[in-house]
């Protein structure tokens, strides 16, 4: 891949800069950083960069002392979410081409990094995600694996997108894709950002990646239910904030359907799931004309500069 400097030459990626949001990760982040790499082929400089949210343990000092170039650090915890957008705006405030994001507890294969970030140097996506190979993880129950199936179904759905593993962390971005992205969910940045990209049309794929022996239980996964409750409200939040006419269009869909089902039993209920969803139908064509009116006003805005501007005496 090439990119275009200032001067309007093309000229090689430079700079990658590999990001870990850490939360008192002060013992596995030697062991992540230990196997972190210093050269990339394609890239002149490779960079670490720790962002420390809030840690109460020696996360920042462990990162300093190991040889970690930049490390940012929150005054108190933010949550994953946060701390990844925290990571992003800093490695492209440090020069980042690319940024690869990784996390803290070493589960994804370092050594695959130059395999997540080919799509990229090939020039053939913007955005990639790493795919775990879920199956073989003893980490993952049979349940686990058959709600990470389903909630990944979902993102696809949602998105457009065919990411088979939207909780990966294991992520490379270009620096034109990191400088669009913009995480409102304060839980997790994996879902937010596929659905986001999706409604973006960026270039994003997914490449197999290997992962590591577990050092420490999740912390983004206390239970399951928690897990699955989270990540609905983020698929849905998201949903309908980046593609709110398909949204109120599959709400309507689901309420009108439901609402006739239910109505020979429960001709109130149903009543009232129907008229919910005609109110959503009237919803998703009402956001549709909300963009055009927004281009109709700016026009005339700059139609009537125009006008006053060519009705000004010349000096």
């Amino acid at each position: 891949m090439r990119i275009r400097n200032n001067a309007g030459r093309d000229s090689t990626i430079m700079k990658l800069i590999i990001q870990l949001p850490c939360f008192n990760e002060q013992d596995t982040l030697p062991i992540t950083l230990a196997c972190l790499p210093r050269t990339v082929e394609g890239f002149d400089s490779v960079e670490w960069l720790v962002v420390d949210d809030g840690s109460t343990d020696a996360t920042s000092t462990v990162a300093r002392s190991l040889g970690v170039d930049h490390v940012v650090a929150h005054a108190a915890n933010l949550g994953l979410a946060r701390a990844f957008m925290t990571g992003i705006r800093a490695a492209l405030e440090r020069g980042a081409d690319v940024i690869v994001n990784t996390d803290a507890d070493n589960q994804y294969n370092a050594d695959d990094i130059p395999m997540l970030i080919k799509p990229i140097r090939e020039g053939k996506a913007e955005f990639v995600i790493g795919t775990r190979p879920i199956s073989r993880m003893p980490r993952f129950a049979p349940v686990s694996r058959f709600l990470h199936a389903l909630g990944c179904l979902v993102v696809r759905l949602a998105s457009g997108t065919d990411i088979p593993d939207a909780p990966s962390g294991f992520r490379a971005f270009t620096r034109a894709a990191a400088e669009r992205l913009n995480v409102h969910d304060s839980y997790t940045y994996t879902l937010e950002t596929i659905i986001q990209a999706g409604s973006l049309n960026m270039a994003i794929t997914s490449v197999p990646v290997r992962v590591n022996g577990q050092l420490r239980p999740s912390r983004l996964i206390s239970s399951i239910p928690s897990y699955i409750l989270k990540s609905a409200r983020t698929i849905i939040r998201t949903f309908a904030l980046y593609r709110p006419r398909q949204f109120f269009i599959s709400a309507a869909i689901a309420l009108l359907v439901t609402g006739a089902l239910i109505r020979p039993w429960s001709s109130s209920v149903g009543a009232l799931l129907l008229g919910l969803g005609v109110v959503s139908v009237v919803c998703a064509y009402a956001i549709e004309f909300l963009p055009a009116r927004k281009r109709i006003r700016d026009d005339a805005k700059r139609q009537a500069g125009k006008v006053e501007r060519s009705g000004q005496p010349s000096s």
